[in-house]
């Protein structure tokens, strides 16, 4: 049903004005393509146009300005009156009209409230900042989430082995074994470092008087200037073999 353009005479009693509505209407959508067949949108005619929308408060100021056949949003006539009241916030013709809901105390002091605007014909309940933040941060953890989720269904499926295969595939993975030398390097660096900061071992004490050290190897085998040739008596013990003893003469 089309609204009479703005300063039209009712003819017998006012229609009941609804319920105001309620404060949270961002889930429905208004389009009346009738209307929007008869009347242009413009700034002079979006107010009755959003006037049919349930967002509309039969109650503010701009519904009496009507009643007196004045524009309601006339900003000279607003100023003067208390209360609840719309104005046109910004505009982008014939596409883009926001309308601001907001609680005039004075003619210098007045409190926002909600916000509307109108897209293509279609008016919407714009939502609150908190509101926005709330949902973006509900869907980002929503997809974190779900990365975590898929993240670990292949590391599942990465780390499965197969009982049949069990030799087989821990060959194949000890031979495809791949050294980090980035990270044979860092432990290199620790250690050495570890190395630094330790003191150094102390000398060994020395050997007592009349101690002779065992002779090493090297000293047994001789220096390697010794002719191969050459032939080496055994070694002889001073007791036991001393060669046929010397009888005394009588």
């Amino acid at each position: 049903m089309a609204t009479p353009p703005p300063g039209a005479i009712f003819e017998g009693a006012p229609p009941v004005p609804p319920q105001p509505p309620g404060t949270d209407m961002t889930g429905i959508c208004f389009r009346d393509q009738l209307w929007l067949n008869s009347y242009p949108l413009d700034r002079n005619m979006v107010f009755d146009y959003f006037a049919l929308s349930p967002f509309y408060d039969w109650t503010c100021n701009n519904e009496q300005l009507r009643m007196r056949s004045i524009h309601p949003l006339d900003i000279t006539q607003l100023s003067k009156m208390t209360g609840m009241e719309y104005i046109l916030n910004e505009v982008m013709e014939p596409h883009l009209f926001v309308i601001r809901k907001q609680k005039r105390d004075s003619p210098e002091k007045v409190t926002p409230m909600l916000t509307y605007y109108i897209l293509d014909g279609s008016i919407y309940q714009s939502p609150q900042l908190c509101n926005v933040f709330a949902a973006r941060i509900g869907r980002a953890l929503y997809y974190i989430e779900k990365a975590f989720t898929t993240a670990a269904s292949k590391l599942e499926k990465i780390g499965y082995v197969d009982n049949d295969n069990d030799g087989a595939s821990l060959d194949s993975k000890a031979g495809k074994e791949i050294i980090d030398f980035k990270e044979v390097k860092r432990i290199d660096h620790i250690l050495a470092n570890l190395q630094r900061k330790l003191q150094p071992a102390p000398p060994p004490p020395p050997f007592p008087d009349g101690y002779a050290p065992p002779a090493t190897a090297e000293a047994e085998n001789g220096p390697e200037t010794q002719q191969i040739g050459e032939a080496q008596l055994p070694p002889v013990d001073p007791i036991i073999d001393q060669g046929p003893a010397k009888r005394m003469k009588f």
